[in-house]
């Protein structure tokens, strides 16, 4: 009994894999293709050319709701272009860089929505503004150990931050930070954008606009680096 059981389930498997090798089988014999019964997970079973219609439609189905996905994340990202290049834009119409620092953050707030934004410049404070958003390290990057490996990497960092890293970047605000982004700006600072939403920044996001940021803002700093 138990031969017999094998050999057709090895027969099974035979008919299987010469009809997978084969697709065009049925057309040499429609007789067959009439009489095969195709079961389904609900309701009655259906003839092979009705189950196949199913499975088109169904595939279609998923390939449309696919290519939707596709165009809102494309006018997602249109949209998050346009804004780069506007604060960009407007970096570069600024005297100085007070002006650069206050339109840069304003930006970020307005446009981008964040929550909270730390500029941290590895120079003096003479000159610049007194805000909460900016924090002036004239010691530069060794006055800041824990930060000496992301510094060294120089990749974003997105996500949850170790403690003494939080507090360093946003002092009395830490406690409303859930996740945040932090960026190298080239050789001049740090960039920390914090979120009271531990899942706006994660280590998986995509961090090509915040990067682009980043740059713009660098590329600003140079400018009056001389100065």
């Amino acid at each position: 009994m138990a031969d017999l059981t094998l050999k057709q389930s090895l027969e099974a498997m035979d008919v299987a894999e010469y009809l997978r090798q084969h697709p065009r089988f049925l057309e040499n014999f429609p007789d067959v293709a009439t009489e095969l019964v195709v079961p389904r997970e609900n309701g009655p079973a259906a003839s092979l050319a009705a189950y196949q219609l199913e499975a088109l439609r169904a595939r279609n189905h998923e390939l449309n709701e696919r290519l939707a996905e596709l165009v809102a994340i494309a006018g997602d990202n249109e949209q998050l272009m346009v804004r780069v290049h506007t604060l960009t834009v407007g970096l570069l119409r600024d005297d100085n860089l007070a002006d650069v620092l206050k339109s840069f953050v304003g930006a970020l707030n307005e446009d981008f929505h964040t929550d909270l934004v730390r500029v941290m410049l590895f120079r003096d404070a003479s000159d610049l503004p007194r805000a909460d958003w900016l924090v002036c390290v004239p010691g530069g990057a060794r006055a800041l150990p824990m930060f000496a490996d992301f510094l060294a990497r120089g990749d974003a960092a997105c996500g949850r931050l170790a403690q003494n890293k939080l507090d360093r970047l946003f002092g009395d605000d830490v406690g409303r930070v859930q996740s945040t982004a932090l960026l190298k700006i080239g050789e001049a600072g740090m960039l920390a954008i914090g979120s009271d939403d531990p899942n706006r920044f994660h280590p998986g996001i995509g961090t090509l606009f915040l990067k682009l940021i980043a740059q713009a803002l660098d590329a600003a700093i140079a400018r009056f680096a001389t100065e």
